[in-house]
């Protein structure tokens, strides 16, 4: 359908839907688009298109899509006087770090905030922080690119590197952010760079949030903080951060809050687009170096076989997979093995360890993140099997070379790539750095 939009208004769609500049000016987020440009928007996204001058729009709706026309600019005026205050810090590269609580409007001010610099002819990178609502990389990432034009949505733009962290809320695995976060920060700034726009996660209230932020943003050492403010959600943190350069600005009164379904349906995009052209591909365990598998155990490093065999001889039987870990003992048995109470019972009196049994097969659906022997990040995949007997792991993803090291999540996902309850909890997982393997 076509619609004309008078100069001064703003019209607001929230997708899945496609919008196409038919004649006119329309700016959003400070992009600028004129005749036969098309921008398509995601389901559970709203995007602003400011009309500068009366525009004709052809408008495609999807189901449950929408659209609201509104007088005046629905970009506050803070974020203007925000990116003025970004233009004042002389020394380069300069890093801007976005703070704020979930759909309070990070991303749109990132935004906002790259395609102005661009307009300024400034060399721009966005670093992208947010697990659960990933734009740059696959969901379950921290990702950074470069951007070299004005965009509308980050999520159409390729990401440079990433790091897998395999979780959707950071509160699960505080310490790997920030490892990912700082170390792909290096990696940016060995690039000759204007600006590094850092979005985070929205994880802010509760102590742990708080402290959680102190810090990251003490390892990664922002120039200057924009804190996105609703109510007083952000006073704890600020208080917390006094001494650091920092502006308040407002939330978009146009935002829109989305559900936790809806959240998780925007991930699910994510990985739909990082698996398209996706195949199954098997890959001797000899081949790689596996992280974060402690718990299925795939390590080819050798533990204590003496303490192993006893265990074994306890339990009448010998598990697939047996791994110790610093409080527990995990162990892989076959889909239709059998272990009696009293077994178990006996090997946790031996060890002095709680026992969890996991049985094979419940490692299907695992999400993956492949790298290649410079740890350099591939892609995404699903872990479809582990064949303990011929030591080979069956992996669903589009990369098909150069696959030196893997990295297991936590997040589960089904046949058609929706995210599930995995099998075993994350309460039976571990730092790999506490445990020894058994055989």
């Amino acid at each position: 359908m076509n619609r004309t939009v008078e100069s001064g208004k703003t019209l607001l769609v929230d997708g899945p839907a496609s919008v196409t500049v038919v004649s006119g000016k329309v700016k959003v987020f400070g992009s600028v688009l004129r005749n036969g440009r098309k921008v398509v928007i995601r389901e559970g996204k709203r995007l602003p298109f400011t009309v500068e001058e009366a525009t004709t729009f052809d408008i495609s709706l999807g189901d449950n899509a929408n659209i609201e026309e509104v007088d005046g600019n629905t970009i506050p005026s803070s974020w203007i006087k925000a990116y003025e205050e970004l233009l004042t810090l002389q020394m380069k590269p300069v890093t801007a770090m976005v703070l704020g609580t979930v759909d309070s409007g990070k991303t749109s001010l990132c935004t906002y905030l790259t395609n102005k610099l661009l307009n300024e002819k400034q060399k721009v990178a966005i670093l992208d922080g947010d697990l659960g609502q990933s734009d740059i990389g696959p969901p379950c990432t921290i990702a950074y690119t470069f951007v070299t034009r004005p965009i509308t949505d980050p999520f159409n733009i390729e990401a440079k590197n990433a790091f897998f962290v395999g979780v959707t809320s950071p509160s699960k695995a505080i310490d790997k952010v920030i490892e990912g976060l700082v170390s792909l920060k290096r990696e940016i700034l060995s690039n000759n760079l204007d600006f590094v726009i850092v979005n985070t996660d929205g994880w802010i209230e509760g102590e742990d949030a708080v402290n959680y932020k102190i810090q990251l943003v003490k390892q990664l050492n922002p120039d200057i903080l924009f804190c996105i403010q609703q109510k007083d959600e952000l006073a704890s943190l600020l208080n917390a951060l006094e001494k650091r350069r920092k502006v308040i600005v407002d939330s978009p009164s146009a935002i829109r809050q989305r559900s936790r379904e809806k959240r998780r349906s925007l991930r699910e995009l994510g990985y739909i687009k990082y698996l398209k052209n996706a195949k199954v591909q098997s890959i001797p365990l000899s081949w790689l170096k596996i992280e974060e598998n402690e718990f299925i155990g795939l390590s080819v490093t050798r533990g204590n076989t003496k303490k192993a065999w006893k265990i074994y001889e306890l339990l009448g039987m010998k598990p697939l997979r047996l791994v110790e870990l610093r409080d527990k003992i995990c162990m892989v048995i076959g889909r239709s093995r059998w272990l009696h109470s009293d077994n178990i019972r006996k090997v946790e009196e031996f060890t002095k360890k709680k026992v969890v049994v996991v049985r094979k097969g419940e490692e299907e659906g695992l999400l993956m993140a492949l790298y290649d022997a410079e740890r350099k990040f591939l892609g995404i995949g699903v872990l479809l099997e582990i064949h303990y007997r011929r030591k080979v792991i069956k992996i669903y993803t589009p990369v098909s070379k150069d696959v030196s090291m893997v990295a297991i999540g936590k997040v589960k996902l089904d046949k058609n790539l929706k995210e599930i309850p995995p099998a075993f909890t994350e309460e039976n997982q571990s730092n790999s750095t506490t445990f020894k393997r058994l055989f």
